[in-house]
């Protein structure tokens, strides 16, 4: 084992979680060299997975961030991006601090530009190792293909919850639809554990109710909100208002949705497809595979949606138990597809 892990004690039931990562989902070769970013808080996933590396037979490079730069991060350390240009496969399996999406969007540029087999593991923990990252990603990646494709053809999809739902997403004939479900290609990275399809979308109108989690570094601090939902108002794709219980949350959302010009606009708007999730944890990476609908202000992802214009800023928001439309096509029911 590379000497970066040399005091880590391996821990056997992350073991499941690791082999999909490395086998099943990046499908990482033996010829292949793989980058794998990590912090001190994560080292017990990523010895697991550097286990996994390991026993394929690949050549692996790894980065303990606290050991390169401080932090939080101002930028990805020139080093660890200049690794990351000589390699076929990469893993960001860290924690996310308070301003450092700056950083791993540097990380994710030369991922795109080298066609990286990237797996993102924001936040990562051995819950979601127990978990998201046990699921058979072969039927994850099924009935997403089968989401994308109704979505695609559709030219609106239409949610609503119990909690108080009602939102619209009139869609884009130009902004591709992208599969992320846990099935990682040169064409697109994506988060592990996978199990989403998403798109740019055209325009959204309504009211989104967030009694699941918000995402970056505010999911850290407040977790689950299913005790104090975050209400959204959403008026041609620009938020307009936020209200909860929890004031603290609701200034903080409102302060990160307005940090540049488009940080209140919506640039993702996703359908969860991970089958085995049924229960919020408090963690963005999983709950947003969770079946339903998550969006996130800021950044759309352009390079892969089709969408024209950037953000400097990236956050989800994701609710529970929802009633899906494509077009008059029921897809969901109480958060569960009804494909058949």
């Amino acid at each position: 084992m590379n000497e970066v892990f040399r005091d880590v004690k391996i821990d056997s039931e992350l073991a499941w979680g690791a082999r999909n990562a490395v086998r099943v989902c990046l499908k990482v070769k033996p010829e292949e060299k793989v980058t794998v970013i990590t912090d001190r808080e994560s080292l017990p996933i990523a010895a697991s997975l550097a286990q996994e590396l390991e026993d394929v037979g690949s050549a692996f490079r790894p980065w303990v961030l606290e050991d390169v730069a401080p932090r939080p991060l101002g930028d990805m350390p020139a080093e660890i991006l200049t690794d990351l240009e000589t390699s076929r496969v990469s893993i960001f399996a860290a924690q996310a601090q308070r301003n450092e999406l700056r950083s791993r969007m540097q990380m994710t540029e030369v991922v795109n530009r080298r066609r990286i087999r990237h797996a993102h593991m924001v936040n990562i923990n051995r819950q979601i190792m127990m978990e998201g990252m046990r699921a058979d990603f072969n039927k994850v990646d099924e009935i997403s293909v089968r989401v994308r494709d109704i979505a695609s053809a559709s030219g609106a999809i239409r949610a609503r919850t119990a909690a108080g739902t009602d939102i619209t997403a009139d869609l884009n004939p130009n902004y591709k639809w992208i599969k992320t479900s846990g099935m990682i290609s040169p064409e697109k990275w994506g988060n592990l554990p996978g199990g989403e399809v998403f798109t740019a979308p055209g325009e959204v109108n309504g009211t989104f109710v967030v009694d699941g989690v918000v995402g970056d570094y505010l999911c850290n601090k407040f977790g689950d909100l299913r005790a104090a939902p975050l209400t959204i108002r959403i008026r041609a794709n620009r938020l307009t208002d936020v209200s909860s219980a929890n004031k603290e949350l609701e200034q903080e959302f409102w302060a990160y949705t307005h940090t540049d010009e488009n940080s209140d606009r919506v640039g993702e708007f996703a359908i969860g497809t991970n089958i085995a999730l049924d229960h919020v944890i408090g963690h963005i990476l999983q709950d947003e595979k969770i079946p339903g609908i998550h969006m996130a202000f800021g950044d759309p992802y352009g390079s892969h949606t089709g969408a024209e214009w950037q953000c400097s800023t990236h956050i989800d928001v994701v609710g529970t138990n929802f009633d899906i439309w494509a077009d008059d096509r029921q897809i969901m029911r109480q958060g569960r597809f009804t494909l058949e």
